[in-house]
């Protein structure tokens, strides 16, 4: 007689392996900043963990506008948050309009186009000219002067 015998320690052994990985998984996916959408354009900013902050610069490349906000400090520049967001096409018009910044990137879906964009923080504006390409994403760096964030809590 032939008996058939099948261990079942390779598959309870699989199991676990698997659950340990998802669940190694989960403990370090970052946290999604939320897609939100304003005159039929997307946009999402965040960046203030480190670990969001890598998410943000990881998907930079797949949206055609990346923002990203910084306060001058000497030799070295410190994030930005609450920045005030507002983005006109080449007529003027504002098809993002005081969006608010949750961190120190933003990344927004641009159709290709020239643009100004004012970010403004503790009352001060900067403004850039950019301009989108299909297939290649634009990237803008808006740098304030020190103690910029400071004003904001006098």
């Amino acid at each position: 007689m032939n008996t058939l015998r099948i261990s079942r320690r390779p598959v309870a052994a699989l199991a676990i392996g698997v659950a340990s990985l998802v669940g190694a998984l989960s403990a370090h996916a970052a946290y999604n900043p939320p897609i939100h959408m304003v005159n039929g354009i997307e946009y999402m900013s965040g960046g203030i963990s480190s670990d969001e902050a890598t998410l943000m610069q990881t998907v930079a490349p797949r949206w055609p506008a990346t923002f990203e906000f910084a306060i001058k400090h000497g030799s070295r520049s410190d994030f930005a948050a609450n920045v005030a967001v507002t983005v006109r096409d080449a007529s003027g018009r504002a098809v993002l309009s005081h969006v608010t910044a949750d961190g120190p990137f933003m990344v927004a879906r641009l159709d290709p186009g020239r643009y100004e964009v004012e970010a403004t923080l503790a009352d001060q504006t900067l403004k850039q000219a950019i301009e989108v390409h299909a297939g290649a994403p634009t990237r803008a760096l808006f740098l304030w002067p020190p103690g910029t964030d400071m004003s904001a809590h006098s």
